[in-house]
């Protein structure tokens, strides 16, 4: 069908994309675990609003959780490695 001239569709409605999510995304690598909250509060915001950025939200929170996981697990064996150089001081001294 042929559409005459000056009568086209209108543009689809412009949807914002959420601050909190880009918070979120942007705070994952700076500190993790905000990155987790504002992941959170982001996807409920998002989805009372219908704004844009859900998937920025997602990977805010996932980037925080993965990113904090390996803190914990790094002060973890820090701790381990100081436990067993301070067990194992005496012994290196004494020989």
């Amino acid at each position: 069908m042929y559409q005459q001239p000056g009568h086209y569709p209108p543009p689809p409605p412009y949807r914002r994309t959420n601050g909190m999510a880009i918070a979120a995304l942007v705070t994952a690598f700076l500190f993790a675990p905000a990155g987790i909250v504002l992941g959170v509060l982001a996807r409920n915001e998002i989805r009372r609003t219908g704004e844009e950025g859900w998937g920025m939200a997602t990977a805010g929170m996932v980037i925080g959780a993965i990113v904090t996981a390996l803190g914990v697990l790094a002060i973890v064996l820090w701790v381990v490695l100081v436990v067993w150089l301070v067990r194992e001081m005496p012994v290196v001294t004494t020989r």
